[in-house]
């Protein structure tokens, strides 16, 4: 291979993680614009329609299999990780803000840490404890439950679907570790069995007619084609040729993204507590992610040396 080839595909890869935080960061201020134009519902049902098609036309151009290859995992995650996280991502979006909701839906990798822990035998240890009550600390800050006063839907629901999220994880990782599933194929079938549960409630619950304008088919091919199909892809394509660590490390500059985002265009302002709080979740997933930057280096020396 020659040197320009080489240099390519070194600098391809972080240029993807770049792109990809930017698409999903300024996700979250389309959802929230998208709400203007179409009840919660609805709009959750459109976005995973419109990912579910551009995800299988994706899956049929690059020549993989269409059927699903794990129908029983597909339809476990794609109820939790796709309806369930669509849903309550966007009835948190109705009730608050995009930026806030953003950062407590980021908070995913610590309920992960903990599902991993209860149901995978996977052990908390020494430093990872202390990135976990940073997060927690700091979720307190946003959530405020000593303040009466403010309504805590937002917040639960946005917790709730970062639960989703985990929950969604866990199941992926207990099936990779029965069997090889392509991940694509997984993807897409989840995104289809989650589109048509949503299709059917909001078939079935009342709710304002969706304003079809022009501008909305621009948000929702936007959450479809660039948030959807093309950010999958991304994540496939970075997962191939960076180590986990480095893509998941990377991809905590979304949430920085959507709280710039929905601060710029959408007025969006936090008071000293929620400040703090997102420093300290911040500060928590970072402190996560470098702890697995660790742990990858020292497996690769080990590997080395054993050799």
């Amino acid at each position: 291979m020659s040197q320009p080839e080489q240099s390519q595909r070194r600098w391809l890869p972080q240029l993807a993680l770049v792109v990809l935080s930017l698409i999903w960061g300024y996700t979250w201020v389309m959802a929230k614009e998208g709400l203007d134009y179409a009840p919660p519902l609805a709009f959750a049902a459109q976005r995973s329609i419109g990912g579910a098609l551009a995800l299988l036309l994706v899956l049929k151009w690059s020549g993989r299999p269409l059927r699903m290859l794990a129908p029983g995992s597909a339809l476990a995650i794609g109820l939790v990780q796709v309806a369930g996280f669509t849903l309550l991502q966007t009835w948190a979006l109705v009730e608050g803000g995009a930026g806030k909701t953003a950062v407590l839906i980021y908070t995913m990798p610590i309920w992960t840490l903990f599902l991993a822990w209860w149901f995978l035998g996977e052990r908390i240890r020494g430093t990872q404890w202390v990135a976990a009550a940073t997060t927690l600390a700091g979720l307190m800050l946003i959530i405020e439950p000593w303040d009466m006063h403010s309504s805590p839907l937002s917040k639960l629901l946005g917790v709730l679907a970062a639960l989703c999220w985990a929950i969604g994880t866990i199941l992926v990782k207990r099936l990779r570790a029965r069997q090889e599933v392509d991940l694509l194929n997984l993807t897409t079938w989840q995104m289809v069995v989650g589109a048509v549960i949503l299709a059917g409630f909001a078939a079935f619950v009342p709710a304002p007619a969706t304003h079809w304008t022009p501008h909305f088919l621009g948000i929702l091919a936007f959450m479809s084609v660039a948030s959807t199909a093309l950010c999958w892809w991304l994540w496939i394509y970075i997962l191939d040729r960076v180590p986990a660590w480095e893509a998941s490390l990377s991809v905590l500059g979304t949430p920085v993204v959507a709280l710039l985002s929905s601060r710029w265009l959408m007025d969006e302002r936090f008071r000293l507590p929620e400040l703090l709080g997102i420093a300290l979740i911040g500060s928590g997933l970072a402190l996560l992610g470098l702890l697995g930057w660790a742990a990858s280096r020292r497996s690769a020396a080990g590997a080395i040396s054993g050799q």
